[in-house]
């Protein structure tokens, strides 16, 4: 276990989450925010297993972990804490979207801070497509602020970075 909260356990990811983690990545509406292409199985099964195989890279820097919700260890999503192309903690977050609007993404985000703070990380950023308004509600209300707005190169789509000073 990574860290907990009142509903939910965050955990490394562990290749028999590949069902529920193969029925995200291929959900169109969920990665529509994301690189915009839901992926089929192949490609999910070596997306969870890379991600797996980074928890035992010497100073590793990309943790991607599930989020399991406590009373029945249903996987809802997963989330990160990785460092950006340009050094910064940054956290990140998807969810199955069977799951929206539960409150699952503050719980997490807000347990994902606290973890943060325990690491002495000091700031911690996130990057959203500027239509994901879900997302920038979570962020918002977990008193992220809007920094700047730019046109992300890898997606050629506009997305918006926010930070949290911890």
């Amino acid at each position: 276990m990574i860290y907990q909260t009142e509903r939910l356990l965050i955990r490394k990811l562990e290749p028999s989450d590949i069902n529920p983690f193969h029925e995200m990545q291929s959900n169109q509406n969920v990665m529509e925010y994301t690189d915009n292409k839901a992926k089929d199985f192949d490609t999910n099964y070596n997306e969870l297993h890379y991600l797996i195989n980074c928890y035992s890279k010497p100073n590793n820097d990309f943790w991607v972990w599930a989020v399991i919700r406590k009373e029945d260890n249903t996987f809802l999503g997963t989330i990160a804490l990785i460092k950006d192309d340009d050094g910064n903690d940054e956290t990140g977050f998807r969810y199955l979207e069977k799951y929206w609007n539960n409150g699952y993404g503050f719980e997490a985000l807000i347990g994902i801070i606290n973890y943060a703070r325990q690491l002495g990380i000091k700031t911690l950023v996130a990057d959203v497509y500027a239509k994901n308004i879900g997302s920038e509600h979570i962020l918002k209300k977990a008193d992220f602020k809007f920094v700047k707005e730019y046109i992300c190169k890898e997606r050629n789509l506009i997305d918006r970075l926010y930070k949290l000073e911890l």
